[in-house]
């Protein structure tokens, strides 16, 4: 079965090429223009076609319902406008008087106008119930491709193939601003609801907003692989969605220029993308001859946003536990909201890959390292850059602040770790002794001392309060040693090595108190809960492992992330107790960790990734809690429909968002097994963690 994005809805199969794409102005009703010169009509309580306007001999380039919604206006590579009778589905006029191909119609907003633009150069106002053109603004020597009517119905917005957008006055005709930007021909424009903004859509792969009034731009949105051809705004004006060539469809804050989503799945190029009237769905339509519809009200939304574009080497929270950031192989460093998922900034300026990241103690600044071998310090409020701390000769692999936030260490390839002062940049120290390279750096919690872990497989105890030398080493380990970490309390020190285990070290005595078994590959990270009495393991065998601290044994395990587990971190509100994970696909995902006497479980709360709910072998019998919309999609997908008689077992595998209904299976047992309670629109409500007695 193929892959499901969670927020998607039933896609609308065409039997050509999709071009355009309309809601009516109450959302009732839904039209896609095709390649044919078709357009067919939606009724969107069902997504039942109710029929087929027949006219145009050519491609339908731009559907438009008037604002009422008793008339739609199409427009067409055959060179004509046809006004057609929205509830009869009757032609009533056949407008010929452009002498190129029509590329775009819009009404205005009282709907006493209908504006087309067309490659002959001109945009036309015409009376949409005669059909007669009013007045024809033109100027240009290219062909306009765009057109659209500000909110306010004062201006009139074109964009060209010469690169340009003109305003132009409605009663008067007068152009009275070019914006000029962007490097190739502008395809789409759209206002904001409040009329301040205006987005445009290039063959330069980037969205502008631009504001009205100045005719600067404010963003630029940079993140498609090919041309964009179509733009529009929510109806709430606080986020934009695009459709490119590149095959996705992007979602965008308006008021940052963050990308929030990658919706992924059309086969080739997204010509048109459309809110519906509430804003809580878009229908993107396609030349892979598909509508596919998506749920972006919140609670979908939230479940899934864009993150990182490779490997995700670290994550750490903010004191205040409201924010984390993470840092990746893309050179980029992700400020996050912790409870919605939102990525609210990117800070760049490293020249290769951000290996750690983390907060300081006050939660004011950030400090990163990576593969260009600096350490560089932010603002993490503003997400401005301040010191940029050189002295290192390889890559930096680990990153600490002191507790009181005056120093920051870091961990290199060259075998060494330095010490610096964070208000001057300075180094104050730099400890040598291991002999290979050094991966992981920590504070102990009373900042006297720092922890080491090195590929010559120990961990190093330093004194930094005074000469810095190293007091006592710590040897187990079969192979290199990734991540370590302390305990809240200091007593206790956690190792993550190459040679697939975890140990849990007594830091007083230096004597090992566990080995933890259980990874089938190299951990990568480990990380402590707040109490202490949770450590949490990732591998590159793509499972997260929860150890009781106290005996040593796999409380729970997390299986079939999409791919290995690079860093992990625990989030601790008054609300519940929450792990964050990334991943070497570029994904961040948050889970709830509940603890219940002897029993651990997880829920997904949301997923910062571009990847996909895989459906293999997935069955729907028994489950609970999809709607009709949900039946539709699975089914599509290859889902089993209902039987006669229900599957009683669910695999009793740990179970994530990536395959949460792929495990059902019937058995022959008698075994009365877990049933699944799931809305695949975001509202899940299953435990995704099997017990285990490793």
């Amino acid at each position: 079965m193929t892959g499901v994005q969670f927020g998607e809805l039933p896609l609308l199969t065409e039997y050509d090429k999709v071009y355009s794409c309309a809601y009516s102005p109450d959302g009732k009703s839904f039209a896609a223009g095709l390649f044919n010169g078709d357009i067919s009509v939606y009724v969107t309580l069902s997504w039942e076609r109710t029929g087929t306007l027949k006219g145009h001999i050519n491609w339908v380039t731009s559907i438009a319902y008037s604002p009422n919604g008793d008339q739609i206006a199409s427009c067409s590579r055959d060179m004509t406008v046809r006004l057609w009778d929205a509830e009869t589905g009757t032609c009533t006029h056949i407008i010929t008087d452009h002498t190129r191909q029509v590329w775009s119609v819009a009404y205005s907003p009282q709907g006493d106008q209908v504006a087309s633009a067309s490659a002959d150069g001109t945009v036309r106002l015409r009376d949409p119930v005669t059909g007669e053109c009013r007045q024809t603004l033109s100027g240009r020597n290219r062909a306009v491709t765009c057109v659209a009517y500000s909110p306010k119905d004062d201006h009139i917005a074109s964009g060209s193939s010469d690169h340009t957008i003109q305003l132009w006055h409605v009663v008067t005709g007068e152009c009275i601003l070019t914006l000029s930007g962007h490097s190739d021909e502008v395809w789409s424009l759209a206002y904001s609801p409040q009329a301040h903004q205006l987005a445009s859509a290039s063959v330069d792969k980037t969205i502008r907003l631009w504001d009205v009034d100045t005719g600067d731009y404010r963003h630029v949105f940079a993140g498609h692989d090919s041309a964009v051809f179509n733009v529009a705004f929510s109806p709430s004006g606080g986020q934009v969605a695009s459709g490119s060539l590149d095959g996705t469809v992007r979602l965008w804050d308006a008021e940052n220029g963050v990308c929030l989503q990658t919706l992924t799945g059309h086969g080739n190029t997204v010509f048109s993308v459309v809110y519906s009237p509430l804003g809580d769905q878009i229908a993107s339509g396609s030349s892979d001859k598909t509508v596919r519809l998506w749920d972006v009200s919140a609670s979908a939304s939230r479940l899934v946003s864009s993150g990182h574009s490779q490997r995700v080497l670290s994550v750490k929270c903010s004191p205040k536990e409201s924010h984390f950031v993470s840092g990746s192989g893309d050179a980029t460093i992700r400020v996050w909201d912790a409870q919605t998922g939102i990525c609210l900034r990117v800070l760049r300026g490293h020249g290769k890959g951000v290996i750690g990241v983390v907060y300081s103690p006050r939660g004011d600044q950030v400090a990163s390292g990576g593969g260009d071998n600096t350490v560089r310090l932010w603002n993490a409020e503003s997400g401005e850059g301040g010191h940029v701390l050189t002295g290192h000769s390889n890559h930096i692999y680990g990153i600490a602040y002191s507790p009181q936030g005056l120093h920051v260490a870091s961990a290199s390839f060259d075998k060494t770790v330095r010490l610096w002062d964070v208000s001057t940049g300075d180094c104050c120290k730099t400890l040598d002794g291991h002999s290979g390279e050094v991966l992981s750096v920590v504070y102990s919690p009373d900042g006297k001392q720092i922890a080491t872990g090195s590929w010559d497989k120990t961990i190093r105890f330093w004194e930094v309060e005074e000469d810095g030398s190293c007091h006592r080493t710590l040897k187990g380990h079969e192979g290199g040693i990734y991540s370590i970490a302390y305990s809240s309390q200091g007593n206790q020190l956690a190792s993550a090595s190459h040679d697939m285990t975890v140990r849990i070290w007594d830091v007083e005595s230096g004597e090992c108190g566990f080995i933890l078994i259980g990874h089938s590959d190299p951990v990568w990270c480990v990380s402590y809960s707040q109490k202490g009495n949770l450590l949490a393991s990732g591998s590159q065998d793509k499972t997260v492992r929860l150890w009781d601290t106290e005996s040593g044994q796999c409380r729970a395990v997390i299986r079939n992330f999409q791919d290995a587990v690079r860093a992990i971190e625990w989030n601790s509100t008054l609300d519940g107790i929450y792990l964050i994970a990334g991943c070497d696909d570029g994904s961040v995902l948050k889970w709830q960790v509940i603890q219940e006497e002897d029993k651990c479980s997880v829920r997904l709360e949301w997923s910062a990734t571009n990847g996909t709910l895989t459906m293999t072998g997935a069955s729907i019998q028994d489950t609970r809690g999809l709607t009709q919309i949900n039946k539709q999609l699975l089914k599509q997908r290859g889902a089993i429909g209902e039987p006669e008689h229900a599957f009683r077992e669910a695999s009793k595998k740990v179970m994530t968002m990536a395959s949460v209904i792929s495990k059902l299976k019937k058995s022959d047992e008698a075994t009365q097994g877990s049933s699944l309670d799931i809305d695949l629109l975001g509202r899940q409500r299953v435990e995704l963690v099997e017990e285990t007695n490793d």
